[in-house]
Protein backbone atom coordinates (compact mmCIF):
# COMPACT_ATOMS: atom_id res chain seq x y z
CA UNK A 1 0.00 0.00 0.00
CA UNK A 2 1.58 3.29 -1.09
CA UNK A 3 1.36 6.40 1.33
CA UNK A 4 -1.06 7.68 -1.51
CA UNK A 5 -3.57 4.99 -1.18
CA UNK A 6 -3.53 4.81 2.64
CA UNK A 7 -7.19 4.78 3.19
CA UNK A 8 -8.44 7.86 5.78
CA UNK A 9 -11.71 8.84 7.06
CA UNK A 10 -12.76 11.87 8.97
CA UNK A 11 -15.13 11.44 12.33
CA UNK A 12 -16.57 14.47 13.10
CA UNK A 13 -17.42 13.30 16.50
CA UNK A 14 -13.49 13.29 17.65
CA UNK A 15 -12.82 16.31 15.07
CA UNK A 16 -9.63 14.18 13.45
CA UNK A 17 -8.67 11.57 10.93
CA UNK A 18 -8.42 8.16 10.73
CA UNK A 19 -6.38 6.38 8.90
CA UNK A 20 -5.65 2.36 8.04
CA UNK A 21 -1.54 1.85 6.94
CA UNK A 22 -0.03 -1.81 6.22
CA UNK A 23 2.51 -3.10 8.91
CA UNK A 24 6.23 -2.92 7.14
CA UNK A 25 6.99 -6.11 9.15
CA UNK A 26 3.82 -8.54 9.04
CA UNK A 27 2.26 -9.35 5.88
CA UNK A 28 -1.11 -9.34 6.13
CA UNK A 29 -1.05 -7.02 9.50
CA UNK A 30 -3.03 -3.35 9.30
CA UNK A 31 -2.79 -0.69 12.01
CA UNK A 32 -5.33 1.70 12.77
CA UNK A 33 -4.16 5.18 13.36
CA UNK A 34 -6.38 7.94 14.84
CA UNK A 35 -4.88 11.39 14.74
CA UNK A 36 -1.61 10.13 13.86
CA UNK A 37 -1.83 7.34 17.14
CA UNK A 38 -1.43 4.50 16.55
CA UNK A 39 -4.60 2.79 17.82
CA UNK A 40 -5.06 -0.49 16.85
CA UNK A 41 -3.71 -3.66 14.98
CA UNK A 42 -5.07 -6.37 13.52
CA UNK A 43 -3.59 -9.23 11.49
CA UNK A 44 -6.24 -10.52 8.93
CA UNK A 45 -4.04 -13.34 8.19
CA UNK A 46 -3.76 -14.64 11.61
CA UNK A 47 -6.31 -13.01 14.16
CA UNK A 48 -5.07 -15.43 17.08
CA UNK A 49 -1.84 -13.15 16.69
CA UNK A 50 -2.45 -10.00 19.14
CA UNK A 51 0.41 -7.52 19.26
CA UNK A 52 -0.21 -5.27 21.73
CA UNK A 53 0.58 -5.67 24.60
CA UNK A 54 -2.13 -4.77 26.59
CA UNK A 55 -4.55 -6.57 24.13
CA UNK A 56 -2.59 -9.55 24.77
CA UNK A 57 -3.25 -9.89 28.62
CA UNK A 58 -6.78 -9.11 27.79
CA UNK A 59 -6.91 -12.11 25.43
CA UNK A 60 -5.10 -14.00 28.25
CA UNK A 61 -7.70 -13.44 30.75
CA UNK A 62 -10.70 -14.27 28.18
CA UNK A 63 -8.39 -17.84 27.17
CA UNK A 64 -9.19 -18.45 30.99
CA UNK A 65 -12.97 -18.05 30.91
CA UNK A 66 -13.58 -21.52 29.64
CA UNK A 67 -11.73 -24.82 28.05
CA UNK A 68 -10.10 -23.65 25.10
CA UNK A 69 -12.26 -23.44 21.93
CA UNK A 70 -15.86 -23.45 23.85
CA UNK A 71 -17.49 -20.30 22.83
CA UNK A 72 -18.40 -17.51 25.07
CA UNK A 73 -20.28 -14.03 25.50
CA UNK A 74 -18.34 -10.86 25.81
CA UNK A 75 -19.15 -7.76 25.68
CA UNK A 76 -16.92 -5.09 24.01
CA UNK A 77 -17.69 -1.18 24.81
CA UNK A 78 -15.11 1.03 22.19
CA UNK A 79 -14.98 -1.07 19.45
CA UNK A 80 -11.41 0.48 17.51
CA UNK A 81 -10.48 -2.08 14.73
CA UNK A 82 -12.80 -5.30 16.56
CA UNK A 83 -9.43 -7.25 17.17
CA UNK A 84 -10.23 -8.36 20.54
CA UNK A 85 -13.88 -9.61 18.18
CA UNK A 86 -11.40 -11.27 15.80
CA UNK A 87 -9.73 -13.05 18.25
CA UNK A 88 -12.60 -14.41 20.17
CA UNK A 89 -13.90 -15.73 17.09
CA UNK A 90 -10.84 -17.63 15.57
CA UNK A 91 -10.03 -18.96 18.79
CA UNK A 92 -13.39 -19.68 20.41
CA UNK A 93 -15.88 -19.67 16.99
CA UNK A 94 -19.02 -19.46 17.77
CA UNK A 95 -18.99 -16.58 20.48
CA UNK A 96 -21.46 -14.41 20.86
CA UNK A 97 -20.26 -10.66 20.86
CA UNK A 98 -21.52 -7.13 21.08
CA UNK A 99 -19.70 -4.51 20.25
CA UNK A 100 -20.41 -0.93 21.48
CA UNK A 101 -18.62 1.97 19.42
CA UNK A 102 -20.37 5.73 19.59
CA UNK A 103 -18.27 7.04 16.41
CA UNK A 104 -20.42 5.92 12.99
CA UNK A 105 -17.64 6.84 10.97
CA UNK A 106 -15.06 5.10 12.55
CA UNK A 107 -17.14 2.04 12.54
CA UNK A 108 -18.45 2.09 8.82
CA UNK A 109 -14.45 2.77 8.34
CA UNK A 110 -13.23 0.00 10.19
CA UNK A 111 -15.52 -2.69 8.24
CA UNK A 112 -14.99 -1.21 5.25
CA UNK A 113 -11.18 -1.95 4.84
CA UNK A 114 -11.07 -4.48 7.58
CA UNK A 115 -14.01 -6.83 7.68
CA UNK A 116 -14.95 -9.49 9.64
CA UNK A 117 -14.41 -13.54 9.15
CA UNK A 118 -17.58 -14.66 7.61
CA UNK A 119 -19.67 -16.00 10.46
CA UNK A 120 -18.59 -13.89 12.75
CA UNK A 121 -21.43 -13.37 15.64
CA UNK A 122 -20.74 -9.84 16.90
CA UNK A 123 -23.69 -7.60 17.38
CA UNK A 124 -22.23 -3.71 16.58
CA UNK A 125 -23.82 -1.32 18.51
CA UNK A 126 -23.46 2.92 17.87
CA UNK A 127 -24.29 4.25 20.74
CA UNK A 128 -22.65 5.53 24.32
CA UNK A 129 -21.26 2.90 26.50
CA UNK A 130 -22.91 3.67 29.67
CA UNK A 131 -26.34 4.12 27.61
CA UNK A 132 -25.76 0.86 25.77
CA UNK A 133 -24.89 -1.06 28.48
CA UNK A 134 -27.69 0.28 30.54
CA UNK A 135 -30.12 -2.23 28.50
CA UNK A 136 -27.90 -5.48 28.93
CA UNK A 137 -29.80 -8.07 30.89
CA UNK A 138 -28.25 -9.37 34.23
CA UNK A 139 -25.74 -12.06 33.99
CA UNK A 140 -25.77 -11.55 29.77
CA UNK A 141 -21.92 -12.45 29.43
CA UNK A 142 -19.15 -14.24 30.21
CA UNK A 143 -16.56 -10.91 30.24
CA UNK A 144 -17.02 -7.48 29.52
CA UNK A 145 -13.49 -5.37 28.23
CA UNK A 146 -13.70 -1.48 28.27
CA UNK A 147 -11.43 -0.16 26.06
CA UNK A 148 -12.25 3.46 25.68
CA UNK A 149 -10.34 6.32 27.77
CA UNK A 150 -6.76 7.07 29.23
CA UNK A 151 -6.08 9.27 32.14
CA UNK A 152 -7.51 12.91 32.25
CA UNK A 153 -9.15 12.19 28.87
CA UNK A 154 -11.61 9.72 30.63
CA UNK A 155 -15.22 10.75 30.11
CA UNK A 156 -16.29 11.12 33.81
CA UNK A 157 -19.55 9.06 33.45
CA UNK A 158 -17.90 5.92 32.61
CA UNK A 159 -14.90 6.02 35.48
CA UNK A 160 -16.34 5.46 38.33
CA UNK A 161 -17.96 3.06 40.76
CA UNK A 162 -21.21 3.24 39.83
CA UNK A 163 -20.89 2.69 36.33
CA UNK A 164 -18.34 0.01 37.26
CA UNK A 165 -21.46 -2.04 38.98
CA UNK A 166 -23.51 -2.00 36.00
CA UNK A 167 -20.59 -3.46 34.14
CA UNK A 168 -20.40 -6.51 37.24
CA UNK A 169 -24.27 -6.64 36.68
CA UNK A 170 -23.97 -7.67 33.12
CA UNK A 171 -21.83 -10.40 34.06
CA UNK A 172 -22.50 -14.19 35.21
CA UNK A 173 -21.10 -15.18 38.98
CA UNK A 174 -17.99 -16.31 37.06
CA UNK A 175 -17.54 -13.56 34.82
CA UNK A 176 -14.68 -11.16 34.72
CA UNK A 177 -14.80 -7.21 33.62
CA UNK A 178 -11.85 -5.64 32.29
CA UNK A 179 -10.65 -2.03 31.92
CA UNK A 180 -7.95 -0.80 29.89
CA UNK A 181 -6.45 2.03 31.69
CA UNK A 182 -3.68 4.31 29.89
CA UNK A 183 -1.72 6.61 32.23
CA UNK A 184 1.24 8.31 32.68
CA UNK A 185 3.72 8.61 36.22
CA UNK A 186 2.65 8.57 39.05
CA UNK A 187 -0.40 6.94 37.93
CA UNK A 188 -2.87 8.52 39.61
CA UNK A 189 -5.86 8.13 37.41
CA UNK A 190 -4.91 4.61 36.64
CA UNK A 191 -4.99 3.99 41.20
CA UNK A 192 -8.48 5.48 41.34
CA UNK A 193 -9.71 3.26 38.88
CA UNK A 194 -8.54 0.53 40.84
CA UNK A 195 -9.75 1.88 43.86
CA UNK A 196 -12.93 2.20 41.95
CA UNK A 197 -13.33 -0.99 40.64
CA UNK A 198 -12.26 -2.33 44.16
CA UNK A 199 -15.16 -0.38 46.36
CA UNK A 200 -17.93 -2.20 43.84
CA UNK A 201 -16.07 -5.70 43.12
CA UNK A 202 -15.88 -9.10 44.92
CA UNK A 203 -12.20 -9.42 44.17
CA UNK A 204 -9.93 -8.41 41.20
CA UNK A 205 -6.41 -8.19 39.93
CA UNK A 206 -4.19 -5.80 38.15
CA UNK A 207 -1.97 -7.18 35.07
CA UNK A 208 0.68 -5.14 33.31
CA UNK A 209 4.05 -5.13 32.86
CA UNK A 210 6.30 -5.53 35.44
CA UNK A 211 7.96 -2.25 35.21
CA UNK A 212 4.38 -0.13 35.34
CA UNK A 213 3.63 -0.90 39.11
CA UNK A 214 6.59 1.14 40.13
CA UNK A 215 4.59 3.85 38.83
CA UNK A 216 7.95 5.86 37.04
CA UNK A 217 6.57 5.22 33.61
CA UNK A 218 3.77 5.71 31.28
CA UNK A 219 1.51 2.82 29.76
CA UNK A 220 -1.52 0.41 29.87
CA UNK A 221 -2.57 -1.21 33.20
CA UNK A 222 -5.39 -3.75 32.75
CA UNK A 223 -7.75 -3.52 35.53
CA UNK A 224 -9.72 -7.08 36.30
CA UNK A 225 -12.79 -7.34 38.79
CA UNK A 226 -14.79 -9.94 39.50
CA UNK A 227 -18.27 -11.27 41.62
CA UNK A 228 -16.14 -13.90 43.23
CA UNK A 229 -12.60 -14.39 44.59
CA UNK A 230 -10.30 -13.77 42.34
CA UNK A 231 -8.97 -17.56 41.15
CA UNK A 232 -4.97 -17.79 42.55
CA UNK A 233 -4.57 -20.55 39.44
CA UNK A 234 -5.71 -17.29 36.89
CA UNK A 235 -2.51 -15.43 38.58
CA UNK A 236 0.14 -17.78 37.72
CA UNK A 237 -1.46 -18.75 34.52
CA UNK A 238 -1.33 -14.55 33.65
CA UNK A 239 2.20 -14.37 34.67
CA UNK A 240 3.84 -17.19 32.66
CA UNK A 241 1.60 -16.47 29.44
CA UNK A 242 2.97 -12.52 29.17
CA UNK A 243 3.88 -10.90 27.74
CA UNK A 244 7.22 -10.54 29.49
CA UNK A 245 8.23 -9.27 31.87
CA UNK A 246 4.39 -10.22 33.50
CA UNK A 247 3.09 -8.90 36.82
CA UNK A 248 -0.19 -9.90 38.30
CA UNK A 249 -1.26 -7.65 41.42
CA UNK A 250 -3.98 -9.32 43.90
CA UNK A 251 -4.54 -8.78 47.41
CA UNK A 252 -2.55 -6.50 49.69
CA UNK A 253 -0.23 -6.25 46.65
CA UNK A 254 -3.07 -4.37 44.70
CA UNK A 255 -4.08 -2.79 47.87
CA UNK A 256 -0.79 -1.59 48.06
CA UNK A 257 -0.55 -0.26 44.56
CA UNK A 258 -4.07 1.48 44.79
CA UNK A 259 -2.70 3.10 47.75
CA UNK A 260 0.64 4.73 45.82
CA UNK A 261 2.95 2.76 48.87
Amino acid sequence: MSPAAVPTRWLAAAGTVAEIDEDAFIEGALILSIGGAQQSHVNLRAPDQVFYEYLRRIANVLDLLRPPGEPVKVLHLGAGALTLVRYLEATRPGSEQVAVESERELLDFVLQHMPLAPGTKCELILDDARAATGGMAPGSFDAVVLDIFAGADAPAHLANAEFYGELLRTVGPDGVVLVNVGDDPPLAFARRQSAELSSIASDGAALADHGMFTGKYPGNIILAATNRAWPRIWTDQLVAAGPHPAAVLTGADLAAFRSGA
